[in-house]
């Protein structure tokens, strides 16, 4: 029962890694080793993304048949220090199955798409490589089941943001438009993370699953869950460019 679990556990995980594998074998390999216009960059990252895609629609069934469309799977030690613990591992209910095929599907297409408009281009593999990080990132903070792994993904999507506008780099248009958004969402990320470790001073824990328990039987306060709802807020601000973070996207 254990093997079976963790096979279908690894079969999530993989959701995540494909795109990671793509960005390594590119960054790692195809680049160095066979140029920085290589096709088979486009073909590595397709493939990865459509394993994924497949891997998203078999979860999606799963999650669909599961007892009260969750499934639960054991978290993993990270750090201990002292008395402080923290664990990494999924979260896999039905906004995530759901969530894990738009991001999969969608990222897909682009990346097919983008063949086309990319491939005259000197940094055709790196903007793959990117890609590939990007999408990674997204599907972290889809499976993150706690509020620091959801965060650590989230800043990745920051960094992904900053090298694709910045793609560019030799143009001044570009490299300062990168660092302008960068700059920008990082004020809404501090908010982000501030409410974390507010959260976290309060509840002890950073478990998203553990946290939605106590906030339906009233153990958190209301004042923490404004926080919490506010910092999250401020970062999503920031990354979608809504008011007064809006200033990085024009």
């Amino acid at each position: 029962m254990e093997t079976e679990s963790f096979s279908k556990e690894l079969l999530v995980w993989l959701i995540l890694f494909l795109p990671v594998g793509a960005f390594a074998i590119n960054a790692l390999i195809i680049r160095p080793f066979l140029g920085s216009t290589s096709r088979l960059a486009w073909i590595v990252t397709v493939a990865a993304m459509l394993a994924a895609v497949a891997l998203s629609a078999y979860q999606f069934i799963q999650v669909r048949d599961a007892a009260e469309h969750h499934i639960q799977y054991v978290s993993h030690d990270w750090l201990d220090i002292g008395n402080f613990h923290l664990e990494i591992g999924l979260k896999v209910d039905s906004l995530t199955s759901i969530m894990l095929l738009v991001v999969t599907s969608v990222s897909t297409l682009v990346q097919i798409y983008s063949h086309g408009y990319m491939k005259e281009d000197g940094g055709y593999v790196r903007y793959f490589s990117y890609m590939s990080l990007f999408t990674a990132s997204m599907l972290g903070i889809v499976l993150a089941n706690n509020l620091v792994m959801l965060y650590a993904f989230w800043e990745l999507v920051g960094l992904c943001s900053y090298l694709l506008i910045g793609f560019w780099f030799t143009r001044p248009a570009a490299a300062n438009a990168a660092k302008k958004a960068f700059i920008v969402t990082r004020v809404g990320d501090v908010g982000f993370l501030l409410a974390i470790l507010w959260t976290f001073h309060k509840t002890g824990t950073f478990n998203i699953d553990e946290l939605t328990a106590m906030a339906a039987s009233g153990a958190i306060v209301t004042s923490v869950a404004t926080w919490l709802a506010i910092g999250a807020f401020a970062g999503a601000v920031g990354k979608s460019a809504q008011f007064p973070l809006n200033t990085w996207l024009p």
